[in-house]
């Protein structure tokens, strides 16, 4: 199970262990976007201190309707103890969880500052 809590912002926040690819560890905080159907954003800098493999340019629709290109690389993720390989895409926010590193688990958000956020996977 990954736990996290609701912050000042009601955002639900996790702790996130990134790997580099020469197998360093970064703890990050990381929002839950549920309108994200990725994997996991970073800042650029971040990317480059993880040493990550750029794998393209990709596009996405953004809630406002416009359209954004970003680049996308391949990173490595500690998540339910296990290490992940998923797409992570270059972004000037937060970090991000989205959809498709939640695919296969349930979320649970007790929406109130401090409140309790619980991922578990499906069995």
């Amino acid at each position: 199970m990954i736990e996290g809590t609701v912050n000042e912002n009601y955002e639900a926040a996790i702790r996130l262990t990134l790997r580099g690819v020469a197998g360093e560890e970064y703890a990050i905080e990381a929002i839950i976007d549920t309108g994200f159907t990725g994997c996991l954003t970073l800042p650029k800098t971040l990317i480059d201190r993880l040493n990550l493999s750029w794998q393209g340019s990709a596009q996405a629709l953004l809630a406002d309707g416009s359209l954004h290109v970003f680049d996308a690389y391949l990173g490595a993720v500690v998540w339910n103890g296990q290490d992940c390989t998923v797409e992570v895409d270059a972004a000037e926010t937060d970090p991000l969880v989205g959809m498709g590193l939640l695919r296969g688990h349930s979320l649970k958000i007790d929406v109130v500052e401090n409140g309790a956020v619980k991922i578990e996977a499906l069995t």
